[in-house]
């Protein structure tokens, strides 16, 4: 029996691409497939993250390649699933927390932990509210809910996204991940695209899409094949620093940084866990596996969560 690793999709793929200009959380577009017009452009903001966090601050952990960032989802808005989540990050050891973007998850993120918070979404304009509730930086990317839907996103409409947040958000720390719908090639092309519009970090996905033959530890491997192809070879096209994401474990965490990733994200293997202590259990395996200090502080400084 053979891995099944999926291929890029082609033009004749069943699979819906969004148009340059379409957003997936505009009107009923994800039924209709229609064109949507975009809104009217909003002005630059200047709005800063917490004062303790510079943008230095927040790609300390990435310069250092020792980065680990937790991922809550895209579109999770449980705020029971978020809380134990960036609970887990806090306590196992991770330097950095990714939660959908929502002000009021944003507030509750920083409530329940010193680390630098990033939200995700493909909406630009959503940004800025989150952003001035305390978020420290953005990403765009975590496109696997969209993936489950049948569409996919262009380099045309992820560059327009680029720079929409750009414009409004120059000085925050911007992340964007590079599809693993697209061929190698076209993803290192992609990502010295995004570095020349100054985005921050390069983050690779593909997990989603392998489908290993076989269980534990090979399996673990087989699983992140794609995203470590992936951070291999975008690393040795830009100098910004690279996340390797999606399908990463305790096992594959050590080498997406010897592939050449300055850090690694975790979304699915602790977000499926339903107990808050195996969530903090698993981070502070894979924290371990990086070589990271546990973040362990005394009781009586430990934030406190009711589940």
């Amino acid at each position: 029996m053979h891995s099944s690793v999926c291929m890029p999709l082609n033009s004749q793929s069943s699979t819906t691409f969004l148009n340059p200009n379409q957003n997936p959380f505009h009107s009923n577009q994800l039924a209709s497939k229609s064109c949507w017009s975009p809104p009217k452009r909003r002005p630059a903001f200047t709005v800063r993250a917490q004062l303790s966090f510079t943008k230095e601050t927040v790609l300390k952990d990435f310069e250092e390649r020792r980065a680990l960032k937790i991922i809550s989802g895209l579109q999770n808005f449980n705020e029971d699933n978020v809380a134990s989540v960036i609970t887990a990050a806090d306590k196992g050891g991770a330097t950095h927390v990714d939660i959908a973007c929502d002000p009021d998850l944003v507030k509750l993120a920083i409530g329940l932990t010193s680390l630098p918070v990033c939200v995700s979404s493909v909406d630009p304009s959503a940004f800025v509210a989150a952003v001035e509730a305390g978020a420290h930086m953005v990403e765009i990317g975590n496109y696997d809910s969209f993936y489950d839907q049948g569409i996919v996103f262009s380099p045309e409409q992820i560059l327009n996204l680029t720079k929409e947040t750009k414009r409004i958000l120059p000085s925050v720390t911007l992340s964007v991940t590079v599809p693993h719908t697209l061929n190698l090639p076209d993803q290192v092309k992609l990502a010295e695209l995004l570095e020349q519009e100054g985005v921050d970090i390069i983050q690779t996905e593909g997990g989603k899409c392998s489908s290993p033959s076989q269980s534990g530890v090979l399996g673990l491997i087989e699983k992140a094949t794609p995203t470590l192809a992936a951070a291999y070879s975008i690393s040795r096209a830009v100098k910004i620093p690279v996340m390797c994401a999606s399908g990463i474990s305790a096992v594959t965490a050590p080498m997406a940084i010897t592939a050449g990733a300055a850090g690694v994200g975790v979304g699915t293997a602790i977000n499926k866990l339903n107990d808050v202590v195996a969530m903090i259990a698993e981070v502070r395996s894979i924290a371990d596996s990086l070589g990271l200090a546990a973040g362990r502080r005394p009781v009586s400084e430990e934030r406190t969560l009711t589940l």
